[in-house]
């Protein structure tokens, strides 16, 4: 007994030149923390420009680790921000700093 194949569409193709329309729910501005006030600043904003403002202090201070540049190394500000914790991933750093918006 043979198997059916499925016919397939071809993908369609992706318009040069159009830009994406930016998610809502990234643009709403978000209230931070009092802890992460002292990083950023305490004006409400889109989670987009607080993640931008987080590695603009991270470069500044330089807290990328140098042999292995995913890990953050917490000053004592970023420490707080990061729930104690000495060094996180760039991954885990973004759902930790989630939890200090409203």
């Amino acid at each position: 007994m043979a198997a059916k194949k499925k016919s397939r569409k071809p993908a369609a193709k992706k318009k040069s030149g159009a830009k994406r329309k930016p998610n809502a729910a990234f643009m709403k501005p978000m209230q931070p923390s009092a802890t992460l006030g002292a990083v950023i600043g305490s004006n409400p904003m889109p989670r987009t420009e607080v993640t931008k403002k987080i590695w603009n202090y991270i470069k500044r201070n330089g807290l990328q680790d140098t042999r292995n540049k995913r890990m953050i190394n917490a000053d004592d500000k970023l420490k707080e921000v990061f729930g104690g914790k000495r060094q996180v991933s760039m991954f885990e750093m973004t759902k930790l700093v989630n939890k200090h918006l409203k």
